[in-house]
């Protein structure tokens, strides 16, 4: 059974930085697909950014040029980098991953207040 768990979420003010981190276990196997998508309340979960095992990379457009992902594939393990933070990210962020089948992180809490 495949788990992710993540960490690094907290309570920034505008402008700073954090950095979240997601990794899988239970597969000896690396995934195809790793990533982060987060969910404001109110809202519907949008994708953030991910990676494919080959360092293929996907954004969001309101995350390009602050947000930066990458990835430990021997690890299983996904980090996210946030530059720049705007109360509009505020979101619980989930981590991703796929491989044959999609699995989720339990989310981790991301406060930007201005």
């Amino acid at each position: 059974q495949v788990q992710l768990v993540e960490s690094g979420g907290g309570l920034v003010q505008a402008g700073e930085s954090l950095r979240l981190s997601c990794a899988a276990s239970g597969s000896p196997f690396r995934m195809n697909v790793m990533g982060w998508y987060r969910q404001a309340p109110g809202k519907q979960r949008e994708l953030v950014a991910t990676m494919t095992k080959g360092g293929s990379t996907n954004y969001a457009d309101s995350v390009k040029g602050r947000f930066t992902i990458s990835r430990d594939s021997a690890k299983n393990t996904v980090y996210l980098q946030m530059n720049s933070l705007k109360p509009e990210d505020t979101a619980v962020y989930y981590c991703y991953a796929l491989r044959n089948a999609a699995y989720w992180g339990q989310g981790t809490q991301v406060t930007v207040s201005s």
